[in-house]
C-alpha cells in the first residue's frame, strides 16, 4: 500500500526551480530516504507533502488525502519532526509533550514515550538545557505523540556528533518497529545507507534515481579495492596480468589493487601460488557516495 504518492511535482520560487517533475511513492512500513545536497529540493518536496507549501504542478496524495484540501485530517495522522528553533528554550520537556498531546484526538502516552526514548529523567529539564542528542530525542517524541501512521524527519541528525548521530539512528529504527512509515530527509550518505529501505536521490530539483541503497550502488561500474601488506617480494606484473585487476598502486609497505569481478579470489589465489601471506587484508566496496558521484557527476559535501 502506498502511503505517499507524488506524481510529476513542480515548484518554482520566482526565477528559481526548486522541484522539477519529481515522482515517487512511499510504501507502508518502510524507511524512505530523500537524499541530496543543500538546495536539491528535499525540504520543498516534504513541505508540499506536509501541506506547508502549495505545488505549482503535479499531484500529491498522503494516506489517500490531498495535503492542501485535507490538512486537518492529515495533522491527526502525520507526525513531523520540529526544527530546534521552534521550541522555546525555557519550555520543559513534559510541558512540550503535554501541549502537543492536546493537539490530537488520540494521542500516545507521552510518559511512556519519554521512557522508551531515554528522556524520563529529563522530563523536568528545560529545552535549552538539553544536549543536542536529547533535543533530537524530544523531536522524535513530539513527532510520535499523535500516534501517527507517517513520520517525516527532516535533517534530524544535522549538528550532532558521530556518537549522538548513531544513537538517533537506533531510535529511528525503533520508530519503524512501531509500525510507523518514515520519510527521512538527509544529506548524510552513511545515514541513508544504514537506515533506508529505499533512497530517492535529488539534485538540482530533479529526481536522479530511486532504488534500494544496494540497487543504486549496483547501477555503477562498481570497482573494488583490496589493500594488503605482502609477506615477501611481489612484482606488480603478476597482479596486473590477472583479468580482474585494473590497477596496482603502492604506499609504503601497502599494496592497493583495484578491479572488478571476483577480484578477491583472483588475488588471494595468486598470493597462495607464490607462497605470499596478505597481512592486514581489507576489501573496500563501492558505496552510496560512489553511486551519487557516478549518477550526478559531483560529490555530495557533508
Amino acid at each position: 500500500m502506498a502511503i505517499i504518492e507524488v506524481d510529476h511535482l513542480h515548484k518554482r520560487y520566482r526565477d528559481a526551480v526548486a522541484v522539477e517533475d519529481v515522482s515517487f511513492t512511499v510504501e507502508q512500513g518502510e524507511i524512505f530516504a530523500i537524499l541530496g545536497p543543500n538546495g536539491a529540493g528535499k525540504t520543498t518536496t516534504v513541505e508540499i507533502i506536509e501541506g506547508l507549501r502549495t505545488a505549482d504542478g503535479g499531484t500529491v496524495r498522503v494516506l489517500g488525502l490531498d495535503p492542501q484540501r485535507d490538512k486537518a485530517a492529515l495533522r491527526q495522522r502525520v507526525g513531523v519532526q520540529l526544527q530546534q528553533s521552534q521550541l522555546p528554550e525555557q519550555l520543559k520537556v513534559w510541558e512540550a509533550l503535554e501541549l502537543y498531546s492536546s493537539f490530537y484526538d488520540r494521542p500516545a502516552d507521552w510518559r511512556r514515550l519519554l521512557e522508551q526514548l531515554g528522556l524520563w529523567d529529563k522530563r523536568n529539564a528545560r529545552y535549552g538545557k538539553l544536549s543536542g542528542g536529547q533535543q533530537q530525542r524530544l523531536s522524535i517524541a513530539l513527532a510520535l505523540v499523535g500516534n501517527p501512521q507517517l513520520a517525516v524527519l527532516d535533517e534530524l541528525t544535522t549538528g550532532l556528533d558521530p556518537n549522538a548521530r548513531r544513537e538517533v539512528w537506533g531510535l529511528i529504527e525503533q520508530v519503524r518497529e512501531r509500525g510507523v512509515t518514515v520519510v527521512l530527509v538527509t544529506h548524510f550518505m552513511e545515514e541513508a545507507e544504514r537506515l533506508a529501505d529505499r533512497v530517492a536521490l535529488l539534485d538540482g530539483g530533479r529526481l536522479v534515481a530511486i532504488d534500494t541503497p544496494a540497487g543504486l550502488v549496483s547501477r555503477i561500474d562498481a570497482e573494488q579495492r583490496i589493500r594488503f601488506r605482502p609477506s615477501g617480494p611481489l612484482e606488480d606484473r603478476l597482479l596486473t596480468a590477472l583479468p580482474q585487476v585494473r590497477a596496482v598502486t603502492r604506499t609504503g609497505p601497502w599494496v592497493f589493487v583495484n578491479g572488478t569481478g571476483d577480484l578477491l579470489q583472483a588475488v588471494t589465489s595468486l598470493l597462495a601460488r607464490n607462497q605470499i601471506v596478505a597481512a592486514g587484508l581489507r576489501i573496500e566496496q563501492a558505496s552510496l557516495d560512489d553511486a551519487f558521484v557516478a549518477l550526478t557527476g559531483r560529490r555530495l559535501d557533508n
